[in-house]
């Protein structure tokens, strides 16, 4: 069985994460779904690139999230999501898995 790329996790978290929160009105429940994904995608980033590689995009993934929130003021909620999911799949491919 195929491994799931960690640029779909982390992408997937920061999606999910919000679409959760809002379909549910639950913002803790969709930062569970988050951060669930991050903490599965930083294990994925540790084994394919070492620690600091994995460091490094996990405060990418963490600065996507809070960035998201004023980016959403000028481009819209989900323009802002995916714009930063994209942001982090394409960092992330390109430390980790492009190597896999």
């Amino acid at each position: 069985m195929a491994k799931v790329p960690s640029a779909v996790i982390a992408a997937g978290g920061l999606v999910g994460g919000y679409g959760v929160a809002r379909w549910t009105r639950q913002r803790p429940l969709g930062g569970v779904v988050l951060a669930v994904a991050g903490a599965a995608a930083a294990q994925r980033w540790r084994q394919q690139a070492g620690g600091v590689a994995a460091g490094a995009l996990s405060v990418a993934y963490v600065a996507a999230f809070a960035g998201s929130h004023p980016l959403s003021k000028r481009v819209g909620p989900w323009p802002s999501v995916f714009g930063v999911a994209g942001a982090v799949a394409l960092a992330s491919w390109a430390v980790a898995d492009r190597r896999s």
